[in-house]
């Protein structure tokens, strides 16, 4: 069974992976059909044999986490009495909503990356150095980024010393050298990005687990299946063909349904039995909910920090605003959908059931800061009006089109 976990309470020691090159985008394979997952709560620990901690004694454990934490302590007082500094203090990871983002994912790094393939890592790493205090250009997740930071601040104003927030994590294959011009850029921009991973060509993939990693978002398809396969939500960024205006005051996230918040069992009957058996299959099992897929715990995560605004009496003007927008159909297939997420305890607030139409248009009218979807031919319709898209490589529908887009120049 694969589990996509929500929050890690334990700290697993990191493994160790494959090597990969500085931003590597190699090639695409096809992942094994999804393992059915159990539609119970997100609270979740992954059994990843190379990420789990079996040698520690339950009082080993205990030990390390009051060290962890008699550490987390001494690393909150120093920053407190930093005076001077603007920054926010990060939350601490075990209560956070870790973001993990690579770097090619939050900036536009396209050239560089193309010095790296004709010219080898050594002229990579020196035209980065000779560049470090040119700011490099936002990638397809840094609008997305910022908006989680305006809802941190928002969070902030109401619950001061509340820890619930969103924490972003740069997490990268390249080498040490090129942190300064990433420190540069980041602070150019004004991000509040603290915790850095780069391992110097390898794959960073085997830190997520470290890192409590609630969602994954590289350019790297690579990588994200990776992540997938151990039980990670985890997506593929693909940047915009034109560019739109983002709301710069409320997170807009856009969610497909099928193998993507749900899991693949209905979409599997679609692709081998067509729509006929598929509407006469999802009005049988309208009560039984479906099971949970790759993106439910993001969901979920979004939900609770939702209603801390609720509670705040700010339901309508909220910071979040979620939206499902699904090939499915209302009246034959949209019940089960509604009736899944209640049983999970989640809202969603709005549900756009398309029949089968194209979702491009429709998201141009919502513009959200990401668009999740499982479905390659959906991903580039969204590019091609102005929405920032993410594949989640999941599901039986990888078996039909390939985790890669038409025009290879928009991936980052």
């Amino acid at each position: 069974m694969k589990n996509f976990m929500k929050r890690k309470r334990k700290r697993p020691s990191s493994s160790s992976s494959p090597p990969a090159p500085p931003g590597s985008s190699s090639g695409h394979r096809q992942p094994p059909p999804p393992a059915t997952m159990s539609s119970g709560s997100s609270e979740r620990r992954r059994s990843s044999p190379s990420c789990a901690n079996t040698q520690l004694t339950p009082a080993q454990q205990q030990e390390a986490a009051a060290v962890a934490e008699q550490d987390w302590q001494a690393a909150k007082a120093f920053y407190d009495n930093l005076v001077s500094t603007k920054r926010p203090r990060p939350p601490k990871p075990q209560n956070a909503i870790t973001v993990a983002v690579s770097s090619r994912a939050l900036f536009d790094m396209v050239k560089d990356r193309k010095i790296y393939e004709e010219e080898g890592v050594e002229t990579y790493v020196k035209y980065q150095e000779e560049n470090e205090n040119l700011p490099l250009n936002p990638g397809p997740a840094f609008y997305f980024v910022k908006a989680l930071e305006q809802v941190n601040a928002r969070l902030r104003e109401l619950y001061p010393k509340d820890e619930e927030l969103f924490d972003i994590v740069l997490m990268t294959n390249n080498h040490a050298q090129v942190g300064v011009r990433l420190i540069n850029s980041i602070n150019h921009y004004g991000l509040s990005i603290e915790r850095f991973c780069m391992t110097g060509g390898e794959s960073p993939i085997g830190y997520l687990t470290a890192y409590l990693t609630n969602l994954y978002l590289s350019a790297d398809s690579e990588k994200v299946q990776e992540a997938i396969e151990a039980g990670i939500a985890s997506a593929t960024m693909f940047t915009a063909n034109k560019d739109v205006p983002y709301s710069d005051k409320q997170l807009r996230v856009a969610f497909d349904g099928d193998a993507v918040l749900f899991s693949d069992e209905s979409e599997q009957i679609v692709k081998e039995h067509g729509l006929d058996r598929f509407f006469e299959h999802e009005q049988m099992n309208e009560n039984k909910p479906l099971a949970q897929g790759p993106l439910k715990g993001f969901l979920e995560d979004l939900g609770k920090l939702q209603k801390k605004f609720y509670a705040k009496n700010e339901r309508l003007d909220c910071p979040i605003r979620t939206y499902l927008v699904t090939a499915r159909s209302a009246a034959s297939s949209g019940a089960r959908v509604l009736k899944t997420l209640r049983s999970w305890g989640l809202e969603i607030d709005e549900a756009l059931f398309l029949a089968g139409a194209p979702k491009g248009p429709i998201l141009v009218k919502i513009r959200p800061h990401i668009f999740f979807d499982d479905q390659m031919f959906h991903i580039e319709g969204a590019q091609q009006l102005g929405t920032v898209a993410a594949h989640v490589p999941y599901g039986i529908g990888q078996k039909y089109y390939k985790s890669k887009p038409k025009d290879d120049t928009v991936k980052k």
